[in-house]
């Protein structure tokens, strides 16, 4: 039976219940209502509630372990789902650093051998040839970074961030700021991950979308939480419109108890605004 029809149920059986018990019970009520009356009238409506709860209860039990059960597979799902995601990254940044930077630098050594061989009109050609294969190997180098964040790994959260701004202020031309708050709690490996992650897509999206000027990053604690905070000055948007970059970010929150909140508005800036609590096997923010 549906849910629907089963709590349908329940409230007619009820109902039916309380009709008998007043058609046939031996009570009865004056035209002017005196207190008696009233009582017995309450006492019979808490009855009829308390019967109905009861019933309710003992149904919809299995229900909601049920959706408990769904709850907590789902939860173990998207968990595999980041680590199958993360391992796939590693993969891909292994990949990329051992054969194609090997390649390149291979190509690299190549061209400096050549050198001295070719002739002076043709030397020019072969260094621009040569910049721009050392700037492929500087891109691949920061790809790899960028899917397999070593430095979160060996010297944690406020390292990372720090090398995170560092590399964009490097290749974008807003002008970003850091701030961290000193002593921090450590925080549990996933929940540093995932972190790291959204700031990273944040400033991502500030690059590729807004066209800001001024970006600031920011890491501080309320309360029992953790909260990082991306703001910048840009173009905004309509967050009802969001894309599966801002959609990832939210399932990623989800799976640490994390609570992502995102402002903006056309020409209004926009802010990502994670809080994630900071509780569990932790170890030093670093």
């Amino acid at each position: 039976m549906r849910l629907y029809w089963k709590v349908v149920a329940i409230n007619g059986a009820v109902l039916c219940l309380a009709l008998l018990a007043l058609v046939l019970g031996p009570v009865s009520v004056s035209r002017r209502t005196v207190g008696s009356e009233v009582l017995v009238l309450a006492g019979g409506l808490a009855a009829i509630l308390l019967t109905n709860a009861l019933l309710l209860r003992s149904s919809l039990t299995p229900v909601d372990r049920l959706l408990d059960r769904l709850r907590e597979e789902l939860s173990a799902s998207n968990a595999k789902a980041l680590a199958a995601q993360e391992a796939e990254r590693h993969r891909i940044a292994q990949e990329l650093h051992d054969e194609v930077g090997q390649h390149l630098t291979v190509i690299l050594l190549g061209l400096k051998q050549l050198e001295p061989q070719v002739p002076e009109v043709q030397r020019r050609e072969l260094a621009l040839l040569r910049e721009s294969a050392r700037d492929g190997l500087d891109d691949v180098r920061r790809v790899a970074r960028r899917l397999r964040p070593g430095v979160l790994e060996d010297l944690g959260l406020t390292s990372a961030l720090a090398s995170l701004t560092n590399d964009f202020g490097r290749h974008h031309s807003a002008a970003v700021q850091r701030v961290i708050a000193p002593g921090l709690p450590g925080l549990p490996h996933d929940t540093e991950l995932v972190v790291y992650r959204v700031a990273q897509e944040a400033l991502t999206n500030t690059a590729r979308h807004s066209g800001a000027e001024r970006v600031t990053l920011s890491l501080f604690r309320v309360g029992d939480c953790v909260v990082l905070e991306v703001a910048d000055d840009g173009a905004g948007f309509e967050p009802a419109r969001s894309g599966a970059g801002l959609r990832g970010m939210q399932e990623r929150s989800r799976l640490v108890g994390g609570d992502l909140r995102i402002t903006s508005a056309p020409r209004a800036g926009t802010t990502v605004r994670l809080a994630v609590p900071c509780t569990g096997a932790a170890r030093p923010a670093g």
